[in-house]
Parts: C-alpha cells; sequence; structure tokens
C-alpha cells in the first residue's frame, strides 16, 4: 500500500482554515447572525381556526362573565341590582352543546344562539382575547378537532417570511404556534393586531379563536442567548477534560481546537448564508461537535496505539501517517453513510428542519476534515521535537517475542 504524507497537508490546511474563519468573523461584523425569535424579543400567538358551535349575549344591567373549562362553565354575576353568585353548569351532567345551551337560557337575560347542538361540552373553548364579560356582542364558544386548515394556509393568510408557524397536535384537533419578532415591546400591539386582521380577513373573525398569548421580553431573550454560551463553554471544558485523562494534554487541546474549527466554520455559513440562528440550528452545532470529537477520539485512540507498536518510527509524524491512513476509510464511510440521511432530510423537508440538516451537512464535512487535519496537525507541532517514547528496550523485546514466535511455529 503507497504511504500518505498526511503531514504534508496540515500547513495549507491550516491556512486554508485561518483564512475561512477571518472570511467568517467579517461577515460578523458586515452581516451578522439572523437571529431566530428564539433570541430576540417577540410575541408568541397560539390559534385555532374552527367554526364555532354557539355563541352567547347578554341583555341585563348586571354583569356577567364566563369561565369555561374542561368539566363546566361558570357564569359569575355581579354588579348593582343583582345576587352576587356563581352559576356552574357541569358537562357530566349537560353534555352536549343543545343541553348546556338550555340549562344556561334559564338564566335572565342570557342568550345562547346554539349552531351545532350535538357537539360534545367538554371539547369547547374560548377566544381568550376577546372579552369574557357577556354583552350583547356575541361571545363565541369553539368546537376542538374540527379544524381544517394546515400550516400553509396560514403561511398564505399571513404572507410575511419574518413569521414562524408551528403546529401543535396533529389532524383536526392542532392549533398553531404564530412567532413574531418585535424590535420594542411598544410594537407588540400593533403587530399583534396587524397578524389577527390578516387572519380574520383570510378565515372569517368569528372563526378565528386566539387560545394564547405571550411576549418575550429582551431580557428574556437575552438570557437564552446567555445560556446557551454557557452551556457550549461547558461541553467544550467536559470534552477537554475527558481527552486529558484518556489520552494526553496536548490530544487533549488538538480535540478542543478541532471543535471550536467546526463551530467557527458553521458560524461563518451562517452567518454569509443568513440562515435563521434558532434553537433547531443551536442544536445542529451541538450535534456536529458530538459527531466531530467522536470522530477525532478514534483517530488519537489509533495514534496512542501506534505510539506504543511503532518504536522503530523516526519521528512522530511517521506515526501520524500511519495513524490516519489507518482511519481514513473509516473516517469517510461514516460521514458518508450519515451525509445519506441528513441530505434526505435537507431534500424532503422544509422550515427549520432544512436549516437543520443544512448545518448538519456543513459541520459533517468540517468535522471530517478538521479530525484528519486540523486536530492532528496541532498535536504535530506540539511534538515536533518529540523522540520514541520505549526506545530500544522495546524493540527489542518486541524482536525477541517475535523470534520466540517464529521459533514456535518451525516446531
Amino acid at each position: 500500500m503507497r504511504k500518505m504524507n498526511f503531514n504534508k497537508g496540515f500547513l495549507p490546511c491550516a491556512i486554508l482554515s485561518c483564512v475561512i474563519i477571518v472570511f467568517g468573523i467579517v461577515g460578523l461584523f458586515v452581516r451578522g447572525i439572523n437571529l431566530g425569535l428564539d433570541f430576540k424579543p417577540g410575541l408568541i400567538e397560539e390559534v385555532r381556526v374552527a367554526n364555532p358551535v354557539a355563541d352567547i349575549t347578554y341583555d341585563g344591567s348586571a354583569r356577567i362573565t364566563v369561565e369555561l373549562s374542561a368539566g363546566q362553565m361558570d357564569l359569575v354575576i355581579s354588579g348593582v341590582g343583582a345576587t352576587n353568585e356563581t352559576r356552574s353548569f357541569n358537562f357530566a351532567e349537560f353534555s352536549t352543546v343543545d343541553a348546556l345551551a338550555a340549562e344556561v337560557n334559564k338564566v335572565p337575560g342570557v342568550k345562547v344562539n346554539v349552531k351545532d347542538g350535538s357537539y360534545v361540552s367538554t371539547k369547547l373553548f374560548l377566544n381568550s382575547i376577546a372579552t369574557t364579560q357577556l354583552t350583547n356582542e356575541p361571545l363565541y364558544l369553539y368546537p376542538a378537532g374540527t379544524s381544517k386548515i394546515t400550516t400553509d394556509d396560514l403561511r398564505d393568510a399571513l404572507n410575511d417570511k419574518g413569521i414562524n408557524i408551528k403546529q401543535l397536535g396533529s389532524g383536526e384537533d392542532a392549533s398553531y404556534q404564530i412567532r413574531m419578532g418585535v424590535e420594542a415591546a411598544d410594537g407588540q400591539s400593533t403587530l399583534q393586531d396587524t397578524v389577527n386582521t390578516k387572519l380574520y380577513s383570510a378565515f372569517g373573525k368569528e372563526n378565528v379563536a386566539i387560545v394564547k398569548t405571550d411576549f418575550i421580553g429582551s431580557s428574556m431573550s437575552q438570557s437564552i442567548a446567555t445560556k446557551s454560551i454557557i452551556m457550549f463553554v461547558c461541553v467544550l471544558l467536559l470534552i477537554w477534560l475527558y481527552a486529558t485523562i484518556r489520552f494526553h494534554w496536548d490530544f487533549a487541546l488538538g480535540s478542543v481546537v478541532a471543535l471550536l474549527h467546526d463551530t467557527l466554520i458553521m458560524f461563518t455559513f451562517i452567518s454569509w448564508t443568513q440562515i435563521e440562528f434558532s434553537t433547531t440550528v443551536l442544536a445542529a452545532v451541538l450535534t456536529i461537535i458530538g459527531y466531530s470529537i467522536n470522530a477525532t477520539v478514534v483517530i488519537l485512540d489509533r495514534i496512542r496505539y501506534n505510539l506504543k507498536m511503532m518504536s522503530d518510527a523516526k519521528n512522530f509524524n511517521d506515526i501520524l501517517n500511519q495513524s490516519l491512513a489507518d482511519t481514513m476509510l473509516r473516517s469517510v464511510l461514516t460521514t458518508v453513510t450519515t451525509l445519506f440521511a441528513v441530505v434526505s432530510l435537507y431534500v424532503f423537508t422544509t422550515g427549520n428542519i432544512k436549516d437543520f440538516a443544512l448545518c448538519l451537512i456543513v459541520g459533517l464535512i468540517s468535522g471530517m476534515y478538521s479530525s484528519i487535519f486540523i486536530s492532528s496537525g496541532f498535536i504535530s507541532s506540539c511534538r515536533r521535537n518529540w523522540k520514541p517514547e520505549f526506545g530500544v528496550h522495546h524493540s527489542a523485546k518486541s524482536a525477541s517475542k517475535a523470534a520466540k514466535n517464529i521459533a514456535k511455529d518451525e516446531e
């Protein structure tokens, strides 16, 4: 087998990587990182689109509010000239909308207009942004498990690339989480009104129910970013500690240098392509760290083995070249087979998963490259003045053992 001198590529590869990383640093200042909604202030709104099965109105002087749970409906009655009380309607007793409406209509001034009386009352929900105080304006009761829309329908209705839509649940029982970034807290209500107006226009105001609304402030988004950085640093420290205990200090630093290299390469890619940096992309970065260290450890383990067996090596690069040749086929096959699955994800998916797969593709290639050239090149520079650790004694012992084996075979 022809001897492969991997060490001749260490310096050119190091220069190439430095150029790419500098290019990435320039990109951070010129283009920045396209932060996703997980890392900047934003509005989160959960919506359902369904035809209401009933609506409630009230024509009277008292104050009546509606409270709805999975087990019952409560009407809280108060105000001047009214008896302060709470009337409860248990769904075990009034199991359908017809039965519930017949009982609620006994409350003076309250009128329930039924559109689908056969629906099960335990699966009703309200629009959270609508006031629950009954007036002459209809308060709609919505049925779960009857939605006919999809995420594509919502994207078409909103027609805004800056809005992220995520399906919660499955089938007709699904609701949809809409995430929107805002620059300041005072822009929250304006943005929410704009989004809701588009939804009302597309599906009809009476058919859109806002289940829940939350606002992520700047302090919370900064906290998420800070925790992500701390998590990344802790991962690197633990990997360095593991490699130091198992191998040697220069092996450990070489593996950490390779991991930092892969991370910087991925951020260079993310910066210049402007892929949205979300928690999904962060997961891809951490996945590549785990994959890269696994590939690096295999090579380091082979180097440690050859340090003991190749006692006749004249310099450390001979051991490195042999170790890399021994593991080359495994490194390539592992990367290629993993790429088959990741490329399939990239081709057949959309949204965040597509970005996740694309980052993995870049990271897998970078991880194989850094394990072979960057990590090994760093270790080679640390052991430039290396001398055989086992010397003549180990050689004589190996030769004596070989001679005994030959003599045994001849007998």
